[in-house]
């Protein structure tokens, strides 16, 4: 843990309004947050809940806050905010809405990818699996946003001492997602994962620390139960249930993550330990990028579980305009060249894990949009 740093300060004398416009999407709220809170000013947190018609007005890409639901318009009330932190589809029109209703003062932070031009925000945090043209209102990160600390580790790992204290070590935390984009994970995807986890902590007599997340469907929980074997502790997620996920990062030796969600590779990148990715494609479609090599449709019937959303999206990935999807792999590339993954089951990187520095470098941008706004005014 010694080269996980916190460099995360205060960044103005005089603290702006900020307003962090939260995103249906837990994924999408986390960014959000992990941004307003390394940026240590105060901020107010709005939850928004919408329409039917909010995805609908988001695309279309007009500035808007006919999509918001009563209960929710006292939430978008002045004074408007000197800062907007936000992200989501739905988000995108009532962000341009709040940004014209402060006549132009409020700055707008959008984090992920946009469907309007960039010229209706003042920053766009964005990751290369959106391939996001570079422009100079364009920040690219290697990784997510992210909040793991030092302390939020620590604390972690003192809370959920009990439950893990027994276990031998080393300690191989394993983090489950679930379906996305053209990768399933399924009942039969669900027991493999389990099969080779055990194999390998039993290999180094060691134990699994296993947990899943919101998108992990019930048929993958129940076949990852069932087929874990040696040491373990298994934590199936529960909604408003305390979960030990971050005492599992703070106590893992090493880490595997299912390649689904860069935003928990981001989590685990930013503990500093050694992460391998769990491939959760097959064949041509396995998510491991070799160049030259051709992907057919047939490989789907070689996959661990079919889904026929998951085919769509792969045909649109290749046919389709590149906004509508996204391309993991390029993340996993970037990673690999920086050391900080390997693949499961493959030699991980040689040398130290190098910290990350997205968040700082996110904070420094920030705070320099702000600090040229605050010129602009005297």
């Amino acid at each position: 843990m010694a080269r996980l740093e916190d460099k995360r300060t205060s960044v103005a004398a005089s603290p702006p309004r900020v307003w962090a416009l939260l995103s249906h999407r837990a994924g999408e709220s986390s960014q959000i947050l992990a941004l307003a809170e390394a940026l240590a000013w105060p901020y107010e947190r709005k939850v928004m809940h919408y329409r039917w018609s909010a995805g609908a007005i988001g695309l279309i890409r007009v500035s808007a806050s006919a999509g918001v639901a009563t209960r929710s318009r006292a939430e978008l009330e002045p004074p408007w905010p000197d800062l907007l932190i936000t992200s989501g589809l739905r988000n995108e029109p009532v962000a341009r809405w709040i940004a014209a209703q402060s006549g132009g003062a409020t700055r707008v932070v959008f984090i992920g990818r946009t469907w309007a031009p960039m010229e209706h925000f003042d920053l766009l945090v964005t990751t290369p699996q959106y391939r996001v043209t570079p422009a100079p209102r364009v920040l690219e990160n290697s990784t997510t946003l992210q909040a793991v600390t030092v302390e939020k580790l620590k604390r972690a790992e003192s809370e959920w001492h009990w439950r893990l204290a027994n276990l031998p070590r080393p300690h191989i935390g394993v983090i489950v997602g679930g379906n996305s984009g053209p990768y399933t994970l399924g009942a039969n995807g669900g027991r493999r994962l389990a099969a080779e986890v055990s194999r390998y902590a039993q290999k180094l007599n060691g134990s699994l620390l296993v947990t899943t997340s919101s998108r992990t469907s019930k048929e993958a929980v129940a076949e990852i139960e069932s087929n874990l074997t040696g040491n373990y502790d298994f934590f199936p997620w529960r909604k408003n249930t305390p979960n030990p996920y971050f005492a599992y990062l703070a106590s893992a030796d090493e880490l595997v993550v299912t390649g689904d969600s860069i935003a928990m590779l981001s989590e685990a990148c930013a503990t500093c330990k050694p992460v391998s990715v769990y491939d959760l494609g097959r064949a041509t479609l396995a998510m491991r990028h070799e160049r030259g090599r051709r992907e057919k449709p047939g490989d789907w019937l070689r996959q661990d579980d079919f889904r026929l959303s998951a085919m769509t999206y792969w045909l649109l990935m290749k046919i389709g305009p590149r906004r509508l999807s996204r391309e993991l792999r390029i993340v996993y590339e970037r990673l690999l060249a920086e050391g900080r993954m390997g693949w499961f089951a493959e030699p991980p990187p040689a040398g130290p894990v190098p910290p990350l520095a997205d968040v700082e470098r996110t904070v420094a941008r920030v705070s320099a949009m702000m600090s040229e706004r605050h010129c602009d005014r005297d």
